[in-house]
């Protein structure tokens, strides 16, 4: 979707950081890692590289432009009548001594924090952008993958071991779908089919997600994004290749899971099937959209027929969203803090709803914390050794860990956007913009303003979600019989930006 980049629709970068540095003080993110830390990291960043070589195998890596914290590098080859993937995981537990400094610091960040003006790192720069990181062209420890896949796309075998990789090219997804479309070639050193068995893999696990009963969305992306003037907001469809190369990590994923699964140990990402009270309502939504939903197709099935660009569809899959709530890690093979209780315990959910299979975190260990117990549990049953016993202890403490670490990195990712649209609009009061209704809050119809009574509040209205076209905003409207899945006119009616809210009326 075009973005108009003028001054007027963009935020001034020394407001931005001033916002972003609020919201950090608020969330109690610490921008700088303690000298301990730094210091060990900077040793540990000499570690011996692994014995086994696999410096021969061209790996890529495919991420945004100017990325610096590579946690995969990829290289599919044709393998009979089917494929061998192998792809290599930064391993970040050959830097880590498990209790010191390091691996103190990660448990409290938990994750890696992005935001339009940088990001909170999980690991300190020496490791997540230096030593641990699969830069192009540098031998790297890795954490290596070997997916065999038949001519469906089924796993016929996966393993891991540690082993010795270089990457040959740091890609972006933009240069991937380019070289597929038939433009630039790739650089030299890459393999020249990279593109077409990247699709060809990808496509075959759509397929077999589609057929498992997995579920993707495909919304176009809010993104906050710099150029001379300030920081701008704009929407950006996923590119083809992002959606296959995501594949090959949820594949990874899923072999992960059966490999915990057969060890008896692990811990798994988890997410519960959608309640039927919010398919119901789902269903309502859709007839008031006129988005056709036949009885006896899944709203799977019904998802992969709709097109965000237009208006009732991407009302409908804003919508959809509601269904994937409730994702949680569950430890297996340890006894948790809950075991402890005499009450009577129900099994936990091991499946993901929406991949519909078990499903496993291990393909991000520079940015997610979880990701490195997973991989060594994986790496020892591969092996036919013991999990290690510091990789044991910290399992039933990780689900609880991440939820708190997650939900604060949501909070800051989600309130940035905020900011920035606070900031895009301020001394906008008044005018009116082109939008579209997106869904309804809850139980919304409420008086014009809080607090006021029915005598002093006028008549009743609505409230709900609008997306602007221009400036790409998402906001809180208020409007009598909102009507979903239109285009609208909305004055802007509100702007605090200290509150990093904004409120629009039906115009």
């Amino acid at each position: 979707m075009p973005t108009r980049q003028l001054t007027l629709d963009t935020a001034p970068p020394e407001q931005v950081r001033t916002a972003l540095e609020r919201l950090r003080v608020e969330l109690e993110i610490e921008p700088d890692f303690p000298a301990d830390v730094v210091a060990e990291a900077e040793a540990a960043a000499r570690a011996p590289l692994p014995d086994v070589d696999a410096t021969d195998i061209p790996f890529v890596t495919v991420d945004p432009p100017g990325s610096r914290d590579l946690d995969q590098a990829l290289h599919i080859e044709r393998d009979g009548d089917g494929y061998l993937v192998h792809y290599a995981i930064a391993s970040v537990a050959s830097f880590v001594e498990p209790g010191g400094a390091i691996d103190r610091e990660a448990h409290r960040r938990g994750v890696t924090v992005y935001g339009p003006a940088g990001s909170f790192p999980l690991h300190p720069s020496a490791l997540s952008a230096g030593a641990a990181s699969l830069l192009e062209g540098e031998d790297r420890p890795a954490c290596l993958w070997h997916l065999r896949l038949d001519a469906t796309g089924e796993i016929r075998d996966a393993r891991v071991e540690r082993a010795t990789v270089r990457s040959r090219a740091q890609l972006t997804y933009e240069q991937v779908q380019d070289a597929h479309d038939g433009g630039p070639r790739l650089p030299d050193g890459v393999p020249t089919d990279l593109p077409e068995l990247l699709r060809a893999v990808g496509e075959l696990r759509e397929r077999l997600e589609r057929e498992r009963g997995g579920v993707s969305l495909e919304i176009p992306e809010q993104r906050a994004e710099q150029n001379d003037h300030g920081f701008i907001l704009s929407y950006r469809a996923n590119l083809p290749v992002e959606g296959w190369n995501a594949q090959i990590s949820l594949l990874t994923g899923i072999a992960a899971a059966a490999i915990m699964r057969a060890a008896g140990v692990g811990v798994l990402r988890t997410l519960p099937e959608a309640d039927p009270r919010d398919l119901e309502r789902l269903r309502r939504t859709a007839a008031a959209l006129n988005v056709p939903w036949p009885e006896g197709t899944t709203y799977g099935e019904l998802l992969r027929t709709l097109d965000s660009t237009v208006p009732a569809h991407a009302a409908f899959l804003n919508e959809a969203t509601t269904l994937f709530r409730g994702a949680d890690y569950v430890a297996l093979g340890v006894a948790t803090p809950e075991d402890g209780r005499d009450q009577e315990r129900a099994e936990p959910n091991t499946r993901h709803a929406a991949i519909a299979a078990e499903y496993a975190h291990v393909t991000a260990p520079l940015r997610r914390l979880v990701d490195r117990y997973g991989l060594e549990v994986c790496l020892a049953h591969c092996a036919g050794t013991e999990v290690p016993d510091w990789v044991l202890e910290a399992l039933p403490g990780l689900p609880a860990t991440m939820a708190r670490t997650t939900q604060r990195a949501n909070s800051y990712e989600r309130g940035a956007v905020n900011a920035l649209e606070a900031l895009v609009l301020e001394g906008r009061v008044g005018e009116t913009f082109d939008g579209v209704v997106v869904d309804l809050s809850d139980g919304s119809r409420r008086r014009r303003r809080d607090g006021e009574s029915p005598a002093e509040g006028g008549p009743e209205v609505d409230s709900g979600t609008v997306t602007i076209r221009e400036p790409a905003v998402r906001g809180r409207v208020e409007g009598l019989n909102l009507p979903v899945g239109e285009r609208v006119d909305v004055t802007l009616a509100e702007v605090d930006v200290t509150e990093r809210r904004v409120l629009f009326t039906l115009a």
